[in-house]
Protein backbone atom coordinates (compact mmCIF):
# COMPACT_ATOMS: atom_id res chain seq x y z
CA UNK A 1 0.00 0.00 0.00
CA UNK A 2 1.51 3.31 -1.09
CA UNK A 3 0.86 6.84 0.13
CA UNK A 4 -1.64 7.64 -2.63
CA UNK A 5 -3.91 4.68 -1.90
CA UNK A 6 -3.78 5.22 1.87
CA UNK A 7 -4.61 8.92 1.41
CA UNK A 8 -7.50 7.98 -0.84
CA UNK A 9 -8.83 5.55 1.77
CA UNK A 10 -8.56 8.16 4.52
CA UNK A 11 -10.40 10.73 2.38
CA UNK A 12 -13.07 8.13 1.58
CA UNK A 13 -13.56 7.34 5.26
CA UNK A 14 -13.81 11.03 6.18
CA UNK A 15 -16.26 11.82 3.36
CA UNK A 16 -18.30 8.69 4.04
CA UNK A 17 -18.60 9.55 7.73
CA UNK A 18 -19.60 13.12 6.84
CA UNK A 19 -22.33 11.85 4.52
CA UNK A 20 -23.66 9.27 7.02
CA UNK A 21 -23.62 11.60 10.04
CA UNK A 22 -25.09 14.45 8.01
CA UNK A 23 -27.90 12.24 6.72
CA UNK A 24 -28.67 11.09 10.27
CA UNK A 25 -28.73 14.72 11.38
CA UNK A 26 -31.12 15.64 8.55
CA UNK A 27 -33.54 12.95 9.69
CA UNK A 28 -33.18 13.18 13.47
CA UNK A 29 -32.85 16.92 14.19
CA UNK A 30 -36.04 18.73 15.14
CA UNK A 31 -34.92 22.12 13.82
CA UNK A 32 -35.67 22.09 10.10
CA UNK A 33 -33.19 24.88 9.32
CA UNK A 34 -30.33 22.86 10.79
CA UNK A 35 -31.53 19.86 8.79
CA UNK A 36 -31.42 21.91 5.60
CA UNK A 37 -27.87 23.07 6.32
CA UNK A 38 -26.79 19.50 7.06
CA UNK A 39 -28.39 18.44 3.76
CA UNK A 40 -26.05 20.88 2.02
CA UNK A 41 -23.13 19.24 3.84
CA UNK A 42 -24.32 15.83 2.66
CA UNK A 43 -24.42 17.09 -0.92
CA UNK A 44 -20.88 18.45 -0.57
CA UNK A 45 -19.69 15.11 0.82
CA UNK A 46 -21.22 13.27 -2.14
CA UNK A 47 -19.45 15.72 -4.47
CA UNK A 48 -16.18 14.85 -2.72
CA UNK A 49 -16.87 11.15 -3.29
CA UNK A 50 -17.37 11.89 -6.98
CA UNK A 51 -13.99 13.62 -7.02
CA UNK A 52 -12.40 10.51 -5.55
CA UNK A 53 -13.87 8.58 -8.49
CA UNK A 54 -12.26 11.04 -10.96
CA UNK A 55 -15.71 12.27 -12.01
CA UNK A 56 -14.94 15.99 -11.85
CA UNK A 57 -17.85 17.06 -14.07
CA UNK A 58 -20.39 15.14 -11.99
CA UNK A 59 -18.89 16.64 -8.81
CA UNK A 60 -19.17 20.16 -10.23
CA UNK A 61 -22.76 19.49 -11.34
CA UNK A 62 -23.52 18.13 -7.86
CA UNK A 63 -22.28 21.35 -6.25
CA UNK A 64 -23.96 23.66 -8.76
CA UNK A 65 -27.33 21.91 -8.99
CA UNK A 66 -27.88 20.41 -5.55
CA UNK A 67 -25.94 22.74 -3.26
CA UNK A 68 -26.33 25.92 -5.31
CA UNK A 69 -29.92 25.48 -6.46
CA UNK A 70 -31.93 22.78 -4.71
CA UNK A 71 -30.57 23.33 -1.20
CA UNK A 72 -30.82 27.11 -1.50
CA UNK A 73 -34.41 26.70 -2.75
CA UNK A 74 -35.21 24.54 0.26
CA UNK A 75 -33.70 27.12 2.62
CA UNK A 76 -35.66 29.97 1.00
CA UNK A 77 -38.87 27.95 1.21
CA UNK A 78 -38.25 27.20 4.90
CA UNK A 79 -37.38 30.77 5.83
CA UNK A 80 -40.14 32.42 3.81
CA UNK A 81 -42.90 30.13 5.00
CA UNK A 82 -43.68 31.28 8.51
CA UNK A 83 -46.85 29.39 9.23
CA UNK A 84 -47.29 28.44 12.85
CA UNK A 85 -49.27 25.29 13.41
CA UNK A 86 -50.46 23.88 16.69
CA UNK A 87 -48.84 20.65 17.76
CA UNK A 88 -51.37 17.86 17.62
CA UNK A 89 -51.17 14.29 18.75
CA UNK A 90 -50.43 12.04 15.79
CA UNK A 91 -52.52 8.90 15.70
CA UNK A 92 -50.60 5.65 15.42
CA UNK A 93 -47.19 7.29 15.81
CA UNK A 94 -45.61 4.22 17.42
CA UNK A 95 -46.89 1.97 14.62
CA UNK A 96 -45.48 4.33 12.01
CA UNK A 97 -42.10 4.36 13.75
CA UNK A 98 -42.01 0.56 13.90
CA UNK A 99 -42.96 0.18 10.22
CA UNK A 100 -40.44 2.79 9.03
CA UNK A 101 -37.75 1.17 11.20
CA UNK A 102 -38.48 -2.25 9.67
CA UNK A 103 -38.30 -0.82 6.15
CA UNK A 104 -35.01 0.98 6.86
CA UNK A 105 -33.53 -2.13 8.48
CA UNK A 106 -34.55 -4.25 5.49
CA UNK A 107 -32.93 -1.78 3.10
CA UNK A 108 -29.77 -1.75 5.23
CA UNK A 109 -29.50 -5.56 5.16
CA UNK A 110 -30.15 -5.54 1.41
CA UNK A 111 -27.36 -3.03 0.83
CA UNK A 112 -24.99 -5.01 3.07
CA UNK A 113 -25.79 -8.19 1.17
CA UNK A 114 -25.10 -6.52 -2.17
CA UNK A 115 -21.89 -5.02 -0.81
CA UNK A 116 -20.58 -8.31 0.57
CA UNK A 117 -21.56 -10.54 -2.36
CA UNK A 118 -20.43 -8.29 -5.24
CA UNK A 119 -16.97 -8.58 -6.75
CA UNK A 120 -15.85 -4.95 -6.81
CA UNK A 121 -12.40 -5.63 -8.28
CA UNK A 122 -13.65 -5.78 -11.85
CA UNK A 123 -11.70 -3.58 -14.28
CA UNK A 124 -13.72 -0.52 -15.20
CA UNK A 125 -13.84 1.33 -18.50
CA UNK A 126 -10.86 3.39 -19.50
CA UNK A 127 -10.95 7.03 -18.47
CA UNK A 128 -11.70 9.49 -21.27
CA UNK A 129 -10.28 12.51 -19.47
CA UNK A 130 -11.20 15.91 -20.90
CA UNK A 131 -13.76 14.42 -23.28
CA UNK A 132 -16.05 13.42 -20.39
CA UNK A 133 -18.05 16.66 -20.50
CA UNK A 134 -18.59 16.29 -24.24
CA UNK A 135 -19.68 12.66 -23.87
CA UNK A 136 -22.09 13.52 -21.06
CA UNK A 137 -23.62 16.30 -23.17
CA UNK A 138 -24.07 13.94 -26.10
CA UNK A 139 -25.81 11.35 -23.92
CA UNK A 140 -28.01 13.95 -22.21
CA UNK A 141 -29.34 15.30 -25.51
CA UNK A 142 -29.61 11.99 -27.38
CA UNK A 143 -30.05 8.83 -25.31
CA UNK A 144 -31.31 10.38 -22.05
CA UNK A 145 -33.25 13.36 -23.42
CA UNK A 146 -36.61 12.33 -21.95
CA UNK A 147 -35.36 11.78 -18.34
CA UNK A 148 -33.39 15.04 -18.61
CA UNK A 149 -36.51 16.98 -19.57
CA UNK A 150 -38.60 15.23 -16.90
CA UNK A 151 -36.02 16.25 -14.27
CA UNK A 152 -36.19 19.86 -15.46
CA UNK A 153 -40.02 19.81 -15.24
CA UNK A 154 -39.78 18.40 -11.69
CA UNK A 155 -37.40 21.20 -10.68
CA UNK A 156 -39.80 23.75 -12.19
CA UNK A 157 -42.69 22.24 -10.23
CA UNK A 158 -40.61 22.40 -7.03
CA UNK A 159 -39.85 26.08 -7.67
CA UNK A 160 -43.53 26.88 -8.30
CA UNK A 161 -44.48 24.98 -5.14
CA UNK A 162 -41.96 26.98 -3.11
CA UNK A 163 -43.37 30.24 -4.50
CA UNK A 164 -46.93 29.18 -3.66
CA UNK A 165 -45.91 28.20 -0.13
CA UNK A 166 -44.04 31.47 0.37
CA UNK A 167 -47.03 33.57 -0.74
CA UNK A 168 -48.48 35.50 2.16
CA UNK A 169 -52.24 35.74 2.50
CA UNK A 170 -53.61 39.19 3.30
CA UNK A 171 -56.21 39.24 6.09
CA UNK A 172 -59.38 41.25 5.55
CA UNK A 173 -59.98 41.71 9.28
CA UNK A 174 -57.69 42.66 12.11
CA UNK A 175 -57.00 39.68 14.38
CA UNK A 176 -56.83 41.75 17.59
CA UNK A 177 -59.81 44.10 17.16
CA UNK A 178 -61.93 42.34 14.56
CA UNK A 179 -62.31 45.53 12.51
CA UNK A 180 -61.98 45.52 8.74
CA UNK A 181 -58.51 46.35 7.46
CA UNK A 182 -58.06 49.37 5.22
CA UNK A 183 -56.93 47.84 1.94
CA UNK A 184 -55.44 51.16 0.79
CA UNK A 185 -52.70 50.68 3.38
CA UNK A 186 -51.89 47.25 1.96
CA UNK A 187 -52.43 47.59 -1.76
CA UNK A 188 -51.04 50.54 -3.69
CA UNK A 189 -53.09 52.02 -6.47
CA UNK A 190 -52.00 51.47 -10.05
CA UNK A 191 -52.45 55.12 -11.02
CA UNK A 192 -49.24 56.98 -11.80
CA UNK A 193 -48.13 59.58 -9.29
CA UNK A 194 -47.83 62.31 -11.94
CA UNK A 195 -51.48 61.94 -12.90
CA UNK A 196 -52.52 62.29 -9.28
CA UNK A 197 -50.44 65.44 -8.87
CA UNK A 198 -51.73 66.93 -12.11
CA UNK A 199 -55.33 66.31 -11.06
CA UNK A 200 -54.75 68.27 -7.88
Amino acid sequence: MNIASSTEQICFLILGSVVILGALGVVLLKNIVYSAFLLGGVFMGVAGLYLLLNASFVAAAQVLVYVGAVNVLILFAIMLVNKKEELKQIKGLRTRKVLSGLVCTGLLFLLLRVDLTTNWNLPGPSAIGELSTERIGEHLFTDYLLPFEVASVLLLMAMIGAIVLARRDVLNTDIATGDSVDQNLIEKSNDPILLEQSSN
